[in-house]
């Protein structure tokens, strides 16, 4: 059996389709590109794939994880280009690596978010993000399945600051227009329970009165392992590369192990 992992986006409106929406697309595309996938024992069989900490409904992203068994070996960058061609524009899948090591799940323990606030002053976005940052907690407010759920949304948050346009991801905007517009660049902790960008805005409506006219435009541009001595979130794919570009394929590491030992030679 071998492993596949997958990077995909969530890009301009296809950001407001599900989790299980997605599910769906997907599992349609593996048809569609006659992916030789292993399923799960049972009575009803089930294409193995693992999904990993899914972004929000409504919230964009350029960095979603999930992996895939396979019954028959593939070329990652060929199943790569067959899945892209079968999912729709706005879900892209745009990297794979077979997999090397194991807990990819692990290896997401941060996210880089940006936040497009329309209709903001960039200077009201700024002194909400020193309030914020400077706040030792930030109690905020969460409807859940099980009730209204109080937590801090500050503790998780490793870094928040306001950007200038030319520093942000894209310069195309879901939603241009002539009004103020502030971005802002979050990098947050993945702890329990999950603190996510619209708490962060609840925080930041909490210490300095900051509400948005509208919608907050949410992208996710990196998950990953964060990284203490830099402060950045590292790739979680990389880990596998490395252990490719040293290690020989597992098929042609088995055939080898295999293959008569010529007579003669000891």
């Amino acid at each position: 059996m071998q492993r596949i992992r997958l990077r995909y986006t969530k890009r301009g409106r296809l950001r407001f389709t599900s989790h299980r929406d997605f599910q769906r697309a997907f599992e349609r595309a593996l048809r569609r590109a006659e992916v030789p996938m292993a399923y799960s024992a049972g009575f009803t069989p089930h294409p193995k794939v693992s999904y990993a900490n899914a972004a929000p409904t409504g919230t964009g992203s350029e960095a979603e994880y999930l992996e895939i068994a396979l019954a028959a070996a593939r070329d990652p960058e060929t199943l790569r280009v067959l899945l892209d061609e079968s999912l729709p524009t706005g879900l892209d899948i745009v990297d794979a690596v077979e997999a090397r090591t194991s807990g990819l799940a692990d290896r997401l323990t941060a996210s880089v978010w940006e936040l497009r606030l329309d209709g903001v002053d960039p200077a009201d976005a700024e002194h909400a993000v020193e309030a914020f940052t400077k706040a030792e907690t930030v109690e905020v407010r969460r409807t859940t399945k099980n009730g209204v759920r109080t937590f801090d949304a500050r503790s998780a948050v490793v870094s928040l600051e306001s950007l200038r346009i030319a520093e942000t991801h894209s310069s195309q905007a879901d939603r241009p227009t002539d009004q103020p517009c502030a971005i802002l660049r979050l990098v947050v902790r993945h702890v329990t329970p999950a603190v996510r960008p619209d708490d962060v805005l609840s925080g930041l409506r909490a210490v300095a009165d900051l509400a948005p006219p509208v919608p907050a435009a949410v992208t996710r541009l990196a998950q990953g392992l964060f990284d203490e001595e830099t402060g950045t979130v590292t790739d979680p794919l990389a880990p596998d590369r490395e252990a490719a570009a040293t290690e020989p394929h597992p098929a042609a590491a088995t055939a080898a192990a295999k293959a008569p030992v010529p007579e003669g030679s000891a």
